[in-house]
């Protein structure tokens, strides 16, 4: 009997190899790990059997198992770069779209709430699910797909959240708007009555606006007290007042430190009353003092709420409207001139 010698399995292993450098090329071992592994594994496998055939004497060597495990590495390769691929591709569209629908969250709590007075947590919730997000972006950027999914996944949480939480305080203010419409109504019907003078302040938007027989007839830019959502309460809470009031005193250069000035009439009756339910109620201390002081003033533009409650200009707008205002000029302070829904199509 002639025995022959077996034939060396090194090409099949050579193919398996491939295989799995191949499959490992298209991230197969983070995409579609299961599949990876077990390649791996039935590779390893192979390399053990052949190492061990080769320790037997040549004639009696027996390939069949080193082949087999080779065969099936270099099958589950195929299929797990296949699925890499696949997941990859389909990862990467969830996290493009992720991407562009927080992207569009950012940017409506930038509208919306740049300049709205939050809650300091709920700013820091902000700011970190945005930084996140830039990091979803590069990390996707670089082809890290679970690092920027995580990365996602976290920022939708903190951006998300925070939006809920700025929007229902944004609502809650707005509450007011038929009040505020009321008020404008009044007081552009005044100006048309009377063929005078009359100001309008939209908070929200930061619009001062004049009109003239209850025609627009001028507009400046605002920057108001830091804490300007609501009404103003108490001294010192930085809040700028609602209401409609007048001019008082018209205070030139030399008679205050902010340029020029008009004083308003705050508080006026109304806001009397309501400080002094809000002590009797017990919702204002007994300590507390209701302030006053409030002024459209100069000394602004410098791009963000300053001011301790009053309403601030650029000096050269100030020069405008000094000339134009006189004392008894009316002037109406609202949260907004439109409605939240308004808005929010905007």
């Amino acid at each position: 009997m002639i025995r022959l010698i077996p034939e060396s399995p090194a090409q099949e292993m050579k193919h398996a190899r491939e295989c799995l450098s191949d499959a490992a090329r298209s991230n197969a071992d983070t995409y579609s790990s299961k599949l990876y592994n077990e390649a791996k594994n039935n590779y390893d496998s192979a390399l053990v059997n052949w190492k061990k055939q080769n320790q037997r004497f040549i004639y009696f060597r027996d390939y069949e198992r080193v082949r087999m495990f080779a065969s099936m590495a270099a099958q589950k390769s195929i299929k797990a770069k296949g699925n890499s691929i696949a997941n990859t591709t389909s990862l990467k569209e969830q996290i493009t779209e992720k991407l562009d629908t927080l992207g569009e969250l950012v940017s409506e709590l930038n509208r919306l709430f740049t300049a709205y007075p939050l809650e300091s947590e709920t700013r820091n919730r902000i700011s970190k699910g945005k930084m996140l997000l830039e990091e979803a972006e590069v990390a996707f950027n670089r082809g890290h797909y679970h690092q920027s999914s995580r990365n996602l996944k976290d920022a939708e949480y903190l951006l998300s959240s925070s939006y809920e939480n700025a929007y229902s305080n944004l609502k809650n203010y707005f509450k007011s708007y038929s009040k505020w419409k009321t008020w404008s109504e009044k007081t552009i019907k005044e100006s048309k009555k009377n063929g005078d003078y009359s100001i309008i302040i939209d908070k929200f938007s930061r619009k001062l606006t004049v009109y003239q027989k209850g025609v627009k007839k001028q507009e400046f830019e605002t920057e108001l007290g830091k804490n300007w959502v609501g009404d103003k309460r108490v001294r010192g809470d930085h809040a700028t007042p609602e209401g409609m009031y007048k001019i008082t005193k018209k205070l030139d250069s030399n008679k205050t430190k902010y340029y020029k000035a008009l004083l308003l009439d705050y508080p006026n009756e109304e806001d009397l009353e309501t400080f002094k339910k809000e002590v009797s109620k017990g919702t204002l201390p007994r300590s507390a003092k209701i302030g006053g002081l409030i002024e459209i003033h100069g000394n602004g533009g410098k791009g963000i709420d300053w001011t301790e409650g009053c309403i601030a200009l650029t000096d050269r707008e100030m020069d405008v409207l000094f000339k134009l205002a006189k004392v008894g000029t009316p002037v109406t302070i609202i949260g907004s001139s439109q409605d939240l829904a308004y808005i929010l199509k905007k």
